[in-house]
């Protein structure tokens, strides 16, 4: 599924941001100009590759791209699905004791594990979409592995120390993505 939102880079300089449809638009023009760089379009969020066949005209490409579909009125059904769960007896023992069941107890733990990860998940997704896109756009760059060390060490301040000289599009969209990496201060990082 391609994303809503992409980022496209003509070599290292920004060349369209936006919704997708509109970013596609602005690369069609560029390659069809005769750009000599190239480029890269990617999702905005996670700064995976996006795959997009340009061959045609504008509309040929515009039509090639699946739409969203439209989603339903209403709530969407919740799904169980059952699946094997290995525990020790003590585990059984002690899920079995809970209200409502195992079910009910597992479900409500899962719920607690994954409220208290929302943050070192979205701390852990930031830094490798930073590094995604690093690697994608300055893997040949000066100081890319010391960059890559401080991204991966939770150090803002040298990151942007070391990514100083790279091109201006290229370094403000990486401290962009890279910026929810960083834990706020005071708060041990995990």
């Amino acid at each position: 599924m391609l994303p809503d939102h992409c980022i496209a880079f003509a070599g290292t300089t920004l060349l369209a941001k936006g919704p997708l449809l509109d970013v596609v638009r602005a690369v069609k023009r560029a390659l069809d100009s005769g750009i000599d760089q190239s480029i890269a379009v990617l999702d905005l969020a996670s700064s995976r590759p996006v795959e997009i066949n340009f061959i045609g005209t504008e509309e040929e490409v515009l039509q090639r791209i699946p739409r969203a579909q439209p989603r339903a009125a209403g709530r969407p059904k919740l799904g169980v699905v059952a699946r094997e769960v290995t525990l020790l007896p003590r585990h059984w023992e002690w899920l079995s004791a809970q209200p409502g069941g195992a079910s009910v107890a597992l479900r409500k733990l899962v719920e607690l594990a994954s409220r208290d990860a929302r943050q070192a998940d979205a701390m852990r997704e930031a830094r490798d979409a930073a590094y995604r896109f690093m690697h994608e756009l300055a893997g040949d760059a000066p100081g890319f592995e010391e960059a890559s060390r401080a991204l991966f060490a939770g150090d803002a301040a040298r990151l942007e120390q070391i990514v100083a000289d790279w091109p201006a599009d290229v370094r403000a969209h990486l401290l962009a993505l890279a910026q929810p990496a960083f834990a706020p201060a005071g708060e041990a990082q995990g």
